[in-house]
């Protein structure tokens, strides 16, 4: 029969293996990391436990003492290193001080003699001075910026005033002035919190076994008169009745796919009414497909219009250097003038040195000719495909909604790098020419106007990735700048005056770290914008962060391994952490911006990736199998065919899946135009799904899609890592509302005004590369009517 002693000793040896396995991780990471020119205090500290350890098993109480001196010790550095924010904090003791607690137990000091008993209480009281200090750092958060946004000055006219009926959203950003701002008032900060759930639809389009792991739903709605047309990730459209939410047609253009594309997604659709009075088809919707085609559909009744193309839809493969199915998907909305229709397209990223162009190319409204075409690989961009010419290969592609001026008759198109991004010794100067950045083209003609580049020789995939926003900034002396702000993954925001690409905002040229892979080289220098989320500091390996404090010491050993002296550090066969990451600070949701406050709202991002450049080799060949095609995915190794390197990317993640970067991880903010300060910023977003533990800790998680303002100075964003839509008060950024979405909600939603009632609609479908949970739904948002006053 087991005996309380028998028991009790059991417990000892098995605190003893417990502290002495610590002290051994900790001793011998900490050395390593010591090493590497890291943290100093994780070899002795790891020492002192193990110390502790031995002691414990002589039954000495010496073992409470030193462990105190290890508690104290423990939690002066962690203050000196983190501060007093909580999430930095914790890893820093969450080992340390419950291991404390548990010598503190009556069946482990029983066993240290008579000296235990006095020793107890000094050990008590750093554990306590622990919990205080933890306790105080609950109640603050050191990353938080305060401040308010101010109001609207009374002469105030938007640029893209009257473009839009004020209870429609026509287009991908409501206006083509991409401003994602609606001047609908009825819903407020005073009676937001009344929101109910109007309407639900459900597309049934889901993932299926043919499908890519990046399968998405990123749809932003559009509505004109009494009618909302939405597209599903399998590019179906639908149009449903704005008041009920009920399905008035639906048109499947029978998407031909496998599941090497990469990117299985539809971000919008795109609305025409035609000047011919005969057109059956006078009001049209363009649906790009990831096939590769640009359909017209009849607004009204969801069929084809028979004029336009070959029954209603073009081939936009026509003219490239390569057909092949997958490599060229146009994901998002076309930009829709008087006259024409313009397009551009996503190319398969990091896949070889010949895939198809990313030409943009306008199309005559109701007939589809082509009109013109710019090829930003060309010597001639201009130039149209012929029996002897074809358009580029590997042209740098712009993959998201470009912005138009109607009365500069210029549209503004963010573009990418030339594929493979993260390798570039074989680009040519026509290559480089025209990418990444902003390029402002003559509507009619395709004619370049102006361009302005936002990073040289682009190494890292830092592109324009969202639809620049268009303001008319007012000036104190009474002038007006017609403005373009561009948010770029750097975090820079880049301000032009859209008439001539000449910055608004200085961003002058930086020093930026040498030393590319060999074959390649980099900028000495790359624009670094006034107005800019990137980070103040380069991070260090104080900033990185784990689960616990093994894994944040990992973190720190990892961090010191690989190749940082900042932004722009170049790739490497080391392994180069890239901060920014890959995604950016800012992403394909762009910036909302009150044209009549002057105002933008916005939800930056913050999570490194590591990008290793992998030679040659077994598992990495030169050339694709016979047959072969993408991966479906853009993590992983990515193989740059071409080119002497393949290159894996990946999240710069702990071996328990957390970022090793502390959070916060994502925010919302709030940016004055005027005097382009970052007024107010905010961490947002809760743990709750993507924790093992069913646990909402608001620590900042990432976000895919953008925010909407309106002119009820409410701002509206789903998009985070947890299934939420929420609500905020434009001018602080305060949490105003929350409703629980049944699935991710990696979109943008929007809102619009039908029979005296606002709406705000947003789709929940998820995003398989994301990792939030998939689901095929729309969700309609509105006032109960008891309710629409506040």
């Amino acid at each position: 029969m087991t005996t309380r002693a028998d028991r009790s000793g059991v417990i000892l040896v098995v605190t003893v293996l417990v502290t002495a396995l610590l002290g051994l991780v900790l001793a011998g990471g900490g050395l390593w990391l010591a090493t590497l020119g890291g943290s100093l205090f994780y070899a002795p500290c790891g020492v002192a436990v193990l110390l502790t350890a031995f002691l414990l098993w002589k039954r000495s109480a010496a073992a409470l003492w030193l462990y105190t001196l290890i508690v104290f010790a423990t939690l002066i550095w962690a203050v000196l290193e983190a501060g007093f924010d909580f999430w930095t904090l914790a890893p820093r003791g969450d080992l340390i001080l419950p291991l404390g607690v548990w010598l503190l137990l009556p069946f482990v000091t029983r066993h240290l003699g008579r000296g235990a008993q006095a020793a107890r209480a000094p050990l008590a009281a750093g554990l306590v001075t622990g919990v205080v200090i933890f306790g105080y750092a609950l109640t603050q958060d050191p990353q938080d910026v305060a401040g308010s946004l101010p109001q609207a000055a009374a002469d105030v006219v938007p640029g893209d005033a009257g473009e839009v009926a004020d209870s429609d959203w026509s287009a991908y950003g409501r206006t083509q002035f991409g401003d994602r701002y609606s001047p609908l008032k009825q819903v407020n900060p005073q009676n937001v919190r009344n929101l109910k759930v109007a309407w639900t639809f459900r597309t049934n389009d889901l993932k299926g076994p043919n499908d890519p792991g990046e399968i998405t739903d990123e749809v932003t709605p559009i509505k004109i008169n009494d009618t909302v047309y939405l597209c599903s990730p399998h590019q179906k459209l639908f149009a449903l009745d704005a008041a009920t939410g009920q399905q008035k047609w639906v048109f499947d253009p029978q998407l031909k796919y496998n599941s090497s594309f990469q990117h299985m997604t539809c971000r919008g659709v795109s609305y025409a009414e035609t000047a011919d009075a005969t057109d059956d088809c006078a009001s049209r919707i363009f649906l790009p497909t990831n096939d590769g085609r640009l359909l017209a559909i009849n607004a009204r009744t969801g069929v084809r219009c028979p004029a336009f193309g070959k029954n209603g839809e073009i081939d936009l493969t026509d003219g490239m250097p390569m057909k092949e199915l997958g490599f060229y998907e146009p994901t998002s909305p076309p930009v829709v003038t008087s006259k024409l229709v313009i397009i551009s397209g996503a190319v398969t990223d990091n896949y070889s040195t010949h895939e198809p162009s990313g030409v943009t190319r306008g199309f005559d409204l109701r007939t589809g000719q082509l009109v013109w075409a710019f090829d930003t690989g060309n010597p001639n961009p201009n130039e149209l495909p012929s029996d002897t010419h074809k358009y580029v290969a590997n042209s740098p592609n712009s993959w998201i909604t470009s912005s138009y001026d109607a009365k500069l008759n210029l549209i503004y198109i963010p573009t990418g790098v030339a594929t493979p991004d993260i390798w570039g010794g074989y680009r040519t100067p026509d290559q480089e020419r025209y990418a990444s950045g902003v390029l402002a083209l003559n509507a009619d003609t395709g004619e370049k106007v102006w361009f302005y580049q936002t990073v040289h020789h682009d190494l890292w995939d830092m592109d324009i990735p969202s639809q620049p926003s268009l303001v008319d900034l007012h000036q104190a002396d009474g002038t007006v700048v017609p403005a373009i702000y561009a948010p770029a993954k750097t975090g820079n925001i880049f301000v032009l005056d859209r008439r001539t690409g000449v910055p608004v905002v200085p961003a002058p040229e930086t020093p930026v770290p040498q030393g590319a892979a060999p074959g390649d080289h980099t900028s000495p220098t790359q624009p670094y914008s006034e107005l800019t989320f990137r980070p103040k500091n380069n991070l260090t390996d104080a900033d990185m962060w784990g689960a616990t404090m093994v894994d944040q010491l990992v973190c720190r050993i990892l961090f010191k391994s690989l190749r940082y002296e900042g932004p722009f550090t170049p790739p490497s066969t080391q392994g180069t952490l890239v901060f920014p990451g890959n995604l950016g600070m800012f992403e394909w949701g762009g910036l909302a911006v009150d044209p009549v406050r002057q105002i933008a709202f916005a939800n930056p991002i913050a999570i490194p990736f590591v990008s290793k450049l992998v030679p040659r080799g077994p598992g990495n060949p030169a050339s694709p199998a016979e047959g072969g095609g993408p991966s479906g995915t853009e993590a992983g190794i990515q193989p740059q065919y071409g080119t002497p390197f393949g290159v894996e990317l990946n999240p710069f993640l702990s071996p328990f899946g957390v970022p090793c970067k502390q959070p916060g991880w994502g925010y919302v903010a709030g940016i004055d135009l005027k005097t382009n300060r970052i007024v107010w910023m905010h961490r947002n977003g809760t743990t709750r799904d993507s924790s093992p533990l069913p646990f909402g800790f608001k620590v900042g998680i990432p976000s895919l899609g953008g925010p909407i303002a309106t002119a009820g100075g409410v701002a509206f964003l789903t998009s985070t890592a947890d299934y939420y839509i929420r609500a905020y008060d434009v001018t602080t950024g305060q949490q105003l509302w929350e409703d629980r979405l049944p699935a991710g909600g990696q979109s943008t939603p929007m809102t619009y005004e039908q029979n005296g009632r606002q709406f705000i609609v947003t789709a929940a479908g998820g995003h398989g590369s994301f990792g939030t949970k998939l689901g095929d739904y729309v969700i309609a948002y509105a006032l109960p009517d008891a309710a629409k006053a506040p």
